[in-house]
């Protein structure tokens, strides 16, 4: 064999090489989160580190996000392929930019219920949603509570109220210590940070929407159009290996913190641990998800939401729910069966 041949020969075995490890590792699937590192989280980064992404042949790397809006751009854009967002920034991005070429689709429901809520300290007299008219209430002006307040506003027949805009680690801070009456935001986040601030949690009044005639759904699993038209078996394998990692969340969440840990050092375990319960309770295994199944919508209840969210957000076209929402890809309804058992 003489040296032209044999650098050939050699050439040839590496790229084999290189091209049998791409296959091992599987399809490549870049993730975006809506939030930073805590305890949800688990349900992507434990299926992750367990290997059960690469077991359905898919590389999967999960990234903390900045909001829900971002991650639908960042999908939209085809910075990543998939993520996980609120279902009404979803809908807004579609009415919003009805000629965007690669709008992302929903294809897995996971927040039954919107987490979203006004919470209030119990010394400013406020007790019930009609109390909120006339008073001050905060929030980041991307906040998903914030953007959906005018349909709990109507559904509870709420008078006018001020709004004072922060950026998010001020949100509970300026709550206690008494610059604004009221804040919106995901009831697993704000309760415990207004903890760590020094609120007692007796101390605070929580109206979640769900409970005061807002039947919203909350945070979806997003994909690309085109990862979906050009690799829908990759789509559905990567809702197949969430949902088998979800139910193992769900069954222990206390030991599924280790998995956001390892992703930021610096979280409080307990603090985390608290939160990823808090969501399951009362927006993964609420009693809505238990009634519809976990995964899919009902769909007039989605169809109402597309109203709702057309109306309150005032976007230049109408939301259409056949462009927002596949559920084509899901898994079978077996495998969908992932909710604990009731408490």
């Amino acid at each position: 064999m003489n040296k032209r041949v044999f650098l050939q020969s050699v050439a040839g075995l590496a790229l084999a090489a290189a091209f049998g490890a791409a296959q091992a590792q599987g399809t490549p699937i870049k993730f975006q989160l809506d939030w930073r590192f805590e305890g949800p989280a688990a349900l992507f980064l434990q299926p992750v580190a367990k290997g059960y992404f690469r077991d359905a042949k898919l590389d999967v790397t999960v990234d903390a996000g900045t909001g829900s809006g971002a991650a639908v751009q960042r999908v939209a854009s085809g910075t990543y392929d998939m993520g996980f967002a609120d279902l009404a920034a979803l809908m807004e991005f579609h009415a919003n930019n009805p000629d965007a070429p690669n709008k992302p689709v929903a294809v897995m429901m996971v927040y039954n219920n919107t987490p979203a809520a006004v919470m209030a300290l119990k010394k400013s007299g406020i007790k019930s949603p009609g109390d909120l008219a006339g008073k001050k209430l905060g929030a980041p002006v991307f906040d998903a509570g914030r953007r959906g307040f005018p349909i709990f506003q109507k559904a509870n027949g709420i008078g006018n109220v001020t709004w004072v805009s922060m950026d998010p680690p001020l949100r509970e801070t300026m709550l206690a210590r008494g610059d604004i009456d009221a804040i919106t935001g995901f009831s697993f986040t704000s309760l415990l940070n207004l903890e760590a601030r020094g609120v007692k949690l007796q101390d605070v009044v929580t109206l979640p929407y769900s409970e005061h005639g807002v039947k919203l759904y909350g945070n979806v699993i997003i994909a690309s159009p085109k990862l979906i038209r050009e690799n829908p078996n990759a789509v559905k394998s990567f809702l197949g290996a969430f949902a088998r990692g979800a139910k193992e969340v769900m069954a222990n969440p206390d030991a599924a913190i280790q998995y956001v840990k390892a992703r930021d050092g610096i979280i409080d375990e307990t603090l985390e641990k608290r939160r990823l319960r808090m969501a399951i309770d009362s927006v993964i295994a609420s009693p809505d998800a238990r009634a519809e199944g976990f995964g899919v919508v009902n769909p007039s209840r989605l169809s109402l939401m597309a109203s709702q969210v057309s109306d309150a957000f005032n976007t230049r076209t109408r939301v259409k729910v056949e462009d927002v929402w596949n559920g084509n890809l899901l898994p079978a309804k077996a495998d969908l069966n992932i909710l604990p058992p009731k408490k």
